[in-house]
């Protein structure tokens, strides 16, 4: 294997590339990882950097940029490194590889609502300043996951975890209580896991 097809930059879940690009990465990489089976370190981290930035785009394409991407990025490497003897390379690599991303990205939503809960409790101990420069951002990038969810629970989504506002400051954004706003991210979460595990 060419050190160019080494290099090659990653192109999964990109709109635009032809057919035959993502061929060519399905064989690329399905080359790579039966080389790294082997022991070929030089090729192993040759696949993970390229599946990086892969798994990124996926994600973002799906859920948005939520602060949590990153992790995500990097929890399904890990599982992928501790997966990858299970691979095997008479079926294709990118349904192995995604199988992969998606169960850490449903992992990941379902993590966000219990961490919601806890914040709940959080939120009695302290006291936020309202700030009526809060502006719902049109700019943020949305997954297209997020077109999946009613107006009220994307925007909820887009003032608590995107642009950051506690609880009450969203709840002042919305005119509506405190404990609709809790409900609607709930509910809003669980609708996003919903939509990743069809996917699978």
């Amino acid at each position: 294997m060419t050190a160019n097809k080494r290099a090659a930059p990653a192109r999964a879940a990109v709109p635009g590339y032809m057919i035959q690009d993502l061929v060519s990465d399905e064989k690329r990489w399905a080359a790579l990882m039966v080389s790294a089976q082997a022991g070929n370190e030089e090729d192993y981290r040759t696949l993970l950097t390229e599946l990086s930035r892969a798994i990124k785009h996926y994600l973002l394409s799906r859920i948005g940029a939520q602060h949590f991407v990153e992790d995500c990025v990097q929890d399904s490497l890990i599982a992928i490194h501790q997966a990858r003897h299970t691979y095997d390379h008479h079926r294709l690599f990118r349904p192995w590889l995604f199988a992969i991303v998606r169960h850490k990205a449903i992992d990941t939503l379902r993590r966000q609502s219990s961490q919601q809960q806890l914040a709940r409790q959080q939120e009695l101990l302290v006291q936020h300043e309202p700030d009526d420069g809060h502006e719902l951002d049109n700019s943020i990038t949305r997954g297209r996951l997020l077109d999946g969810l009613s107006p009220q629970h994307r925007e909820v989504l887009t003032l608590t975890k995107f642009i950051g506002l506690s609880n009450a400051e969203a709840a002042t954004q919305l005119n509506i209580s405190e404990g609709a706003v809790k409900v609607r991210v709930h509910r809003a979460i669980g609708k996003l896991t919903r939509l990743m595990e069809a996917e699978a």
